[in-house]
């Protein structure tokens, strides 16, 4: 028995372990590869989303963040070379259209001694006077500043969205960020600088920033009912168009975004075979886009244009502003 203990049992041992280790290694490094009857292997292939065109209501909304801003001071000009004879307002004062607040004397073309009064060009309070008695000034020159009681809202535009606003409205909404409820502001423009424009800096247009005043900017009208103050942050609105009962497809199936584009038609869903084909653009809300001509609806196109992003942030959500159905 001693024997056994002293020799058997041990030399089982490291058979029963070497065994083990045999195993492990085999699994570790050669796997359980199956080979024969019942193995599996991949089938079928990859093809790219795919969505038909439908019948929709496109409500071209442009949105932008603007800024509440003072209405411009207005320049009191002098009418005539002369003296100031009399000042009758000081900075603070309001001021309506057409009040008189200096005298001036001096002579007209005729060379006539003539007195004039020096009348407010609009309403408002005079934020700047230069002018006190017996000074001398001459015509044309600005002698004090009114800052009208208005305000307007201004936004940036990207040049992107330039082409959804080609006939914008002369009215948008606003909503102040913790002001009124939201309103409608009028008077809207949606401008550009020419190249070349004056910043109004002075400076000699050959040596100006050329990239200086190259945005464009919307602006609207703050009705006076309503109360705002400078530099509130506000969101503006602009309603530039609704189609209704339209054919669309999301903006990430075509290839432009204005006017005229290029689809990819599936030929045959299975395979992913497309065409290329020509459609004419109409409204778009930043997600999907009428088309006016080139497709019918119930045919299949490329969610996204080949090469594109499948990630591209145009892709079309659930909660978006078209509204698919018949439109009855």
């Amino acid at each position: 028995m001693s024997v056994a203990r002293k020799w058997v049992f041990p030399i089982i041992g490291l058979v029963v372990a070497t065994a083990i280790a045999v195993a492990l290694i085999k699994l570790a490094f050669f796997g359980t590869s199956v080979a024969g009857v019942g193995a599996e292997e991949p089938t079928g292939g990859f093809v790219d989303p795919q969505v038909p065109v439908m019948i929709g209501t496109v409500s071209n909304d442009v949105v932008l963040s603007g800024t509440v801003k003072a209405d411009d001071a207005v320049p009191v000009k002098a009418p005539l070379d002369g003296t100031i004879t009399s000042v009758e307002v000081g900075v603070g004062s309001v001021v309506a259209a057409g009040q008189q607040i200096g005298i001036v004397k001096g002579f007209n073309a005729a060379g006539r001694t003539v007195t004039v009064g020096i009348a407010a060009p609009v309403a408002g309070t005079i934020s700047a006077l230069s002018i006190v008695p017996n000074q001398q000034t001459t015509a044309g020159t600005a002698i004090a500043q009114i800052a009208p009681p208005g305000f307007y809202v201004t936004a940036s535009v990207q040049p992107t969205d330039r082409y959804r606003l080609t006939s914008a409205p002369t009215e948008a909404t606003v909503t102040v960020t913790g002001g009124p409820a939201p309103f409608t502001c009028t008077g809207l423009t949606v401008t550009t600088p020419l190249a070349g424009a004056s910043s109004g800096s002075g400076e000699d247009p050959g040596t100006g920033d050329p990239n200086a005043g190259s945005g464009t900017t919307a602006r609207c009208v703050v009705p006076a009912d309503v109360t705002v103050f400078p530099d509130l942050v506000a969101q503006l609105t602009i309603s530039a168009g609704v189609a209704e009962n339209v054919l669309v497809v999301p903006v990430t199936a075509v290839l432009g975004s204005a006017e005229s584009g290029v689809v990819y038609v599936v030929i045959d869903p299975e395979t992913g075979e497309t065409e290329e084909r020509p459609v004419t653009l109409g409204l778009s809300d930043g997600i999907n886009v009428e088309i006016v001509d080139g497709l019918e609806e119930g045919e299949l196109v490329m969610q996204f244009v080949p090469g594109a992003p499948a990630g591209d942030p145009g892709m079309p959500t659930d909660g978006g502003v078209v509204i698919y159905g018949n439109g009855g």
